[in-house]
């Protein structure tokens, strides 16, 4: 069984735990719709990915 040689201090701790806090979805606006969208997402209103229409657009 694998056990720890030394103590992990509290500064080593809060480096491997600082990646564990959660961050909020980024958005960003739609140029086409207007619409609020993830990065690299479809936007699922009009249908288009990078001025191109990938799926029908949602009535």
């Amino acid at each position: 069984m694998a056990v720890p040689k030394r103590k992990t201090s509290r500064m080593k701790r809060g480096f491997r735990r600082s990646h564990d806090a959660l961050d909020a979805p980024t958005y960003v606006e739609d140029k086409d719709s207007g619409e609020l969208r993830r990065p690299h997402h479809i936007d699922l209103k009009s249908g288009k990915y990078r001025g191109r229409e990938v799926l029908a657009p949602k009535e």
